[in-house]
């Protein structure tokens, strides 16, 4: 699932913004796991899009496991391997558009890294009422003046 930038309607009073910025991360023996959180402010929500994950410079043979940590749907704590990278056969995962709501926990199950995970960090947030929406009110208060209420037709009466 990924969301699509609404923020391109300015008419649209109260419409959500979608902002994008470049998120990335590395794991290691030494860093092994990121927890990204976003800000807690009240109109705002914060979603991690993981796109890629690579073994970085100096991997090691041997299997890297990264699991992700996060809410399901049911609002329960889930956490699910993502990747299993290896230098000689799978060194990186493309994840497409692999979207959570934060917070998110990027764990290096096994392995010692360096893993570099890299996505999007997606801020939602409610537009307020843009100055053309309150210029589109006035105009069609405007209109609604300049029109004549509708009469009922007359009705023909039986001979």
């Amino acid at each position: 699932m990924s969301f699509e930038d609404d923020s391109s309607d300015p008419g649209l009073s109260g419409s959500p913004t979608m902002e994008r910025f470049l998120f990335g991360c590395e794991l290691s023996s030494k860093v092994p796991f990121f927890t990204f959180q976003g800000d807690q402010e009240e109109e705002m929500e914060h979603f991690l899009e993981l796109r890629t994950v690579c073994l970085g410079e100096g991997a090691k043979e041997e299997s890297n496991v990264v699991e992700v940590t996060a809410m399901n749907h049911q609002g329960k704590t889930i956490s699910v391997p993502i990747a299993n990278l290896h230098i000689n056969c799978l060194p990186m995962v493309s994840l497409g558009e692999f979207e959570l709501k934060a917070p998110v926990t990027i764990r290096l199950k096994a392995g010692t890294g360096p893993v570099n995970v890299s996505g999007l960090h997606l801020v939602s947030s409610q537009a307020e009422e843009s100055d053309l929406s309150e210029e589109d009110d006035e105009f069609e208060e405007e209109d609604d003046e300049d029109l004549s209420p509708i009469k009922p037709a007359k009705k023909k009466q039986k001979l």
